[in-house]
């Protein structure tokens, strides 16, 4: 699995020369409405074994979550099934509010 953090996301989607990934918010929807990375989809944690038929296992995703735990157990457990690319952003939402977005919302 890899890693990124929340700079290097923010450079990358940035970048109109590389293509996107997808996000993917594995926090709760009442986390998901107080704050969220724009263009995430949010599919919660507990949700992802049952819902993985909607993700495409050829494709590049970050996992994102609060603080980076979750979505580093989702990461690996989706590597596990067989998905491509799977990319935990350390410290998730958290740090992307304190190093991107000093704006976002904050829980």
């Amino acid at each position: 699995m890899q890693h990124l953090t929340p700079v290097e996301l923010s450079q990358w989607l940035a970048d109109a020369e590389r293509a996107a990934p997808n996000l993917l918010d594995v926090r709760e929807p009442w986390e998901f409405a107080l704050c969220q990375i724009p263009g995430s989809i949010n599919i919660p944690m507990g949700h992802i074994p049952s819902e993985q038929a909607r993700l495409d296992p050829d494709a590049c995703y970050v996992v994102i979550c609060h603080h980076g735990v979750r979505s580093y157990q989702v990461a690996g457990f989706l590597e596990r099934q067989g998905f491509a690319e799977m990319i935990n952003l350390d410290g998730g939402v958290a740090a992307w509010a304190d190093e991107v977005d000093p704006t976002m919302a904050r829980y």
